[in-house]
């Protein structure tokens, strides 16, 4: 399997989960949230693996790549934060408890 089959099969995934997440607790903050985490994480990929590479502490197989890198970093790498900045706030939402639900009788009584 190339790279960029094992990233878009985990991206996929996590995008699952976090549609998962959205119908079941919605939160619009939480979906503004994610798209920052993924914009920064995504930038900060982009340098790191690109000093990386250039310091040669690892080298990609050529043959498995896509062909297309933002700086030195092959495009499949970034599949990997924007996963991360889907899932692990999704799977939190899901495990969290679920908020109290009151009843009208409840809300009346507190009021």
């Amino acid at each position: 399997m190339s790279y960029l089959g094992l990233a878009l099969l985990f991206v996929a995934f996590a995008a699952v989960v976090a549609v998962v997440a959205a119908v079941r607790r919605p939160d619009p903050r939480r979906a503004a949230a994610m798209a920052v985490t993924a914009m920064v994480l995504v930038a900060l990929t982009i340098v790191f693996d690109s000093v990386m590479v250039l310091a040669d502490l690892f080298r990609y197989a050529d043959a498995q790549l896509v062909g297309i890198r933002i700086w030195r970093a092959p495009v499949e790498d970034l599949a990997w934060p924007i996963a991360a900045a889907l899932l692990l706030p999704s799977v939190w939402a899901l495990l969290a408890p679920a908020p109290a639900r009151t009843t009208d009788r409840e809300a009346d009584r507190v009021r």
